[in-house]
């Protein structure tokens, strides 16, 4: 005889997996709609901004172009909703975007308590400082007593005041909703110190009037592994968000190009011939066409390709791989074998 309490877990049993049959319609709502609906930043350069045009660009973009170009064969077939930190986990869980691809750190706290899955990390970082060149300051140990000018709803505010706790020293948060009015604060005077995550440090410092006169310290304070985000409750979804970052990292491993790859179409290396669908179809599990990852590579390139173009050496940023080079190349970017 079942109690009260196995009622209670059948029933919240029940919830689940009404939640995930109503939440497992992502692909077929995206191929009806014709478009992906991407979660985006109000404005990062380098990760997610329009350009001079209105057309959005970035590493963040890229992995939206990505999925689009696996699921529609069109990596320009997509939406994009900008969303500032505090309204971008509402926008995904209400169903308002169908990825939040928009600097985003994977946490205990998001993964297991939002109703949110992480697919990956296309960007490995950490939070630091920038300070103005004219106080002087070389280190994060001399900034005891600084205003700090810091965006809310992100980990930055805590992980920084964890940071001062630590090593028995105080701060003034000065906290603004958006990373425009953030990088606003300081190059008005409001703060000391601007913190963030170092790539978006590196994005900020190109929009200050005089970027030389602004210099990022060297500490990072803590572990930033930022990465697209999509709900509980649908795998096919989770699945090909996942696997479309990944054929772009094993695209890079393969030295497979957008430039090359009509040529690698006829490799015999059987790992290439499996990532462009030459052999088996391996998106077929994810309700996808053989040439799923050939579409995202051939339109969108592998990893390397957008990571230089928006943020590497080719880039305004000029960010080194660092941790973003591949593992063999001493680096924490890995992905899964397609076989």
């Amino acid at each position: 005889m079942l109690n009260k309490k196995h009622w209670v877990l059948l029933a919240s049993a029940g919830a689940i997996t009404l939640t995930g049959a109503a939440n497992a319609a992502t692909l077929e709502d995206t191929i009806q709609r014709g478009a992906v609906q991407c979660g985006v930043s109000d404005g990062l350069p380098g990760f997610s901004a329009p350009d001079g045009d209105g057309n959005w660009q970035g590493l963040d973009v890229d992995v939206c172009r990505a999925v689009a170009a696996a699921v529609l064969g069109d990596a320009d077939a997509v939406n994009y909703i900008s969303l500032n930190a505090v309204e971008r986990f509402t926008a995904l869980q209400s169903g308002e975007v169908d990825v939040l691809s928009r600097n985003t750190t994977w946490t205990t706290t998001r993964d297991t308590t939002l109703g949110l899955n992480f697919a990956g990390v296309n960007f490995y970082d950490g939070i630091g400082f920038m300070v103005s060149n004219d106080l002087g300051i070389s280190g994060a140990d001399e900034l005891d007593g600084a205003a700090i000018c810091i965006q809310s709803g992100t980990t930055t505010e805590l992980n920084v005041a964890d940071y001062f706790r630590a090593n028995d020293m105080e701060f003034d948060p000065i906290v603004f909703d958006t990373s425009e009015q953030t990088v606003g604060g300081f190059q008005s005077g409001r703060c000391d110190v601007l913190t963030s995550d170092t790539s978006q440090l590196a994005a900020l410092r190109i929009q200050l009037d005089d970027p030389s006169g602004a210099v990022i310290l060297p500490d990072i304070i803590s572990k930033e592994p930022l990465g697209p985000v999509v709900r509980q409750g649908d795998d096919t979804w989770f699945n090909i968000v996942k696997w479309s970052l990944f054929a772009m990292l094993n695209a890079e491993e393969y030295g497979v190009t957008s430039e090359n790859v009509d040529d690698m179409t006829s490799s015999e290396n059987p790992d290439i011939a499996r990532l462009l669908g030459q052999d088996g179809n391996y998106g077929e599990g994810m309700g996808l066409e053989a040439d799923w990852a050939y579409n995202i590579i051939s339109q969108v390139g592998n990893y390397a390709e957008s990571f230089e173009r928006n943020v590497g050496m080719d880039s305004p940023l000029e960010i080194e791989r660092g941790a973003n080079a591949l593992w063999n190349q001493g680096g924490f970017q890995y992905a899964p074998p397609i076989r």
